[in-house]
């Protein structure tokens, strides 16, 4: 565990921030001090963010000791310091989270850099976390993802975690990842039900445009008919989660509506993943929760269409377990 002193803009608040698990964690008083408001507020907001299922405890809290203390005392992670933040003053949130986002990238690709030769036994593994990793940093540049420091850096997270493959190939357990068998096959007519009753949704809270997934042809069609196609009886994608990258990718890239193909495309994704029972991981947590679904589906909108390659690999690459 490492420990980075965190100091505001105006110099008012400095305090020492612990670095463990590829994410930054304060205590209740740590928060209190941070956002300048009582502790019994920052409780009320934490309890509410899990009583609301926006966060699970088991993945965003962890008892740590200090210095002088007996008990050990709960910390809380960046995702959930930045939902408090959110409930009780937004622009602090925000310069801390621009901060920790910075440390963290520090963190991550420094040691990723240590680990590289020893990776290098598994080289074709390591170029592709290498390309992941270099196409998600080089498109955060852009003015549209600017915004989407921390779901970004979450992507970059993923795939700085699969140097663990460095133990498991000491230990002589890698595995190749094969995929999930397809188990639901979608429809073009079962997709255009999903699209409507999002466009209902949307209609309700006045979230949508007229012409919002107004199909320009038969683009949609072919889409799912590609996604399906088999060569000699052999399917073209072979995995569940091949085929999902490859719905997402092609509804964005393709536009098949006037408008809304981002999130068309994002919850034919979703439907799909869940629909084969991968959407979850093991310890009930979507592999890909919204915002980093919003990330995910602007870096496919701002790619080049060269790139396709790297971004299918990308998306399976986040949703292996």
């Amino acid at each position: 565990m490492e420990v980075e002193i965190y100091k505001s803009s105006d110099g008012e608040i400095q305090m020492e921030v612990k670095l463990k698990k590829d994410t930054i964690w304060l205590s209740q008083a740590q928060m209190a001090n941070l956002f300048e408001i009582d502790r019994t507020v920052i409780s009320k907001h934490i309890n509410n963010i899990f009583k609301s299922n926006e966060l699970k405890e088991i993945s965003n809290v962890q008892k740590m000791h200090i210095t002088g203390t007996d008990k050990p005392t709960k910390f809380y992670n960046l995702d959930l310091i930045i939902s408090v933040g959110y409930r009780v003053n937004s622009k602090k949130a925000t310069q801390f989270r621009i901060w920790a986002t910075r440390i963290l990238k520090q963190h991550l690709l420094r040691g990723y850099s240590v680990n590289e030769k020893l990776l290098l036994a598994q080289k074709d593994k390591l170029n592709e976390i290498k390309n992941a990793i270099n196409f998600i940093e080089e498109k955060s540049h852009q003015k549209l993802l600017r915004k989407q420091s921390h779901e970004l850096l979450s992507l970059i997270r993923q795939y700085t975690k699969s140097i663990d493959l460095l133990e498991q190939y000491d230990k002589k357990r890698v595995k190749r990842i094969r995929g999930s068998k397809t188990s639901y096959v979608v429809t073009y007519d079962e997709a255009k039900i999903v699209i409507s009753e999002l466009k209902k949704n949307l209609q309700d809270s006045k979230a949508q445009t007229g012409m919002f997934a107004v199909e320009t042809s038969d683009r949609l069609k072919g889409i799912i008919g590609n996604l399906n196609q088999t060569f000699g009886s052999v399917e073209l994608y072979k995995s569940a989660e091949e085929k999902a990258a490859n719905l997402l990718y092609m509804v964005i890239k393709d536009h098949p509506f006037v408008d809304g193909n981002k999130r068309t495309g994002s919850i034919l994704f979703i439907h799909f993943l869940d629909r084969n029972n991968i959407l979850y991981r093991t310890n009930g947590e979507r592999k890909i929760n919204d915002n980093a679904l919003v990330a995910l589906a602007l870096l496919v909108a701002i790619s080049n269409p060269i790139e396709k390659d790297i971004l299918i690999k990308v998306i399976m690459g986040l949703l292996s377990d």
